[in-house]
């Protein structure tokens, strides 16, 4: 289970919507969820983290104070680094699904997801990054270059399991004594053929040809 009574990270993942990317049917066959989350205050702000797999097995968790200049600037330091923690415990195969309570950030890493699948690099939309970020901004983009696939998540901050852990950093610092825990997920049981949801495949049944 996940961090303070939440649903496991693989059902908020499933239930949230991934801006830009669809998702996919075995869009739960992630090996690894990672949660996020940022504060700020002008007294000091902090960075959380929780990583589990997808069967819920804790992977780690990180609750540690820090001082970004703004909301927007700790959001992107809190996820890159949930994602070097993640990337020390994670064979480079990964697939993973990341979970963030920011708009902006989420639609940036997805939107540099589809650029690395494009022939020149270039993402669908132009990406939109805090001055301040800069240097997160790149350790990001080189963590999801670094994984098999990975994609976004957005939920709202009553969520997110790493509230908690960045809003009351001192409070929490117990978490960042856990032992180092490089789990891999199960094995998935084999599964039977995908088939279409009722809406496609009634109107497939009916003998239309029209797309989907």
């Amino acid at each position: 289970m996940a961090a303070h009574g939440r649903p496991a990270l693989r059902d908020l993942f499933d239930e949230s919507p991934t801006p830009h990317i669809a998702h996919p049917p075995r869009t739960h066959h992630r090996d690894f969820y990672v949660a996020t989350d940022g504060s700020f205050r002008e007294s000091g702000g902090g960075l959380g983290a929780v990583i589990e797999t997808r069967d819920g097995t804790r992977v780690a968790r990180v609750a540690t104070t820090d001082t970004p200049p703004d909301n927007n600037v700790a959001e992107y330091r809190a996820l890159h680094l949930g994602l070097d923690v993640l990337a020390a415990r994670a064979p480079p195969d990964a697939r993973v699904g990341v979970l963030v309570d920011h708009d902006d950030l989420a639609s940036n890493v997805n939107n540099a997801v589809l650029a690395a699948g494009h022939p020149d690099r270039k993402p669908p939309r132009p990406f939109s990054i805090p001055p301040a970020s800069t240097n997160h901004w790149r350790g990001i983009r080189a963590r999801v270059n670094g994984f098999e696939e990975l994609r976004v998540a957005r939920i709202d901050s009553d969520q997110n399991p790493a509230h908690p852990l960045a809003n009351a950093p001192d409070q929490y610092a117990h978490v960042n004594d856990e032992l180092d825990r490089c789990v891999l997920p199960e094995c998935p049981e084999p599964t039977a053929a995908e088939f279409p949801p009722p809406s496609r495949a009634n109107r497939n049944g009916s003998g239309s040809h029209a797309s989907d």
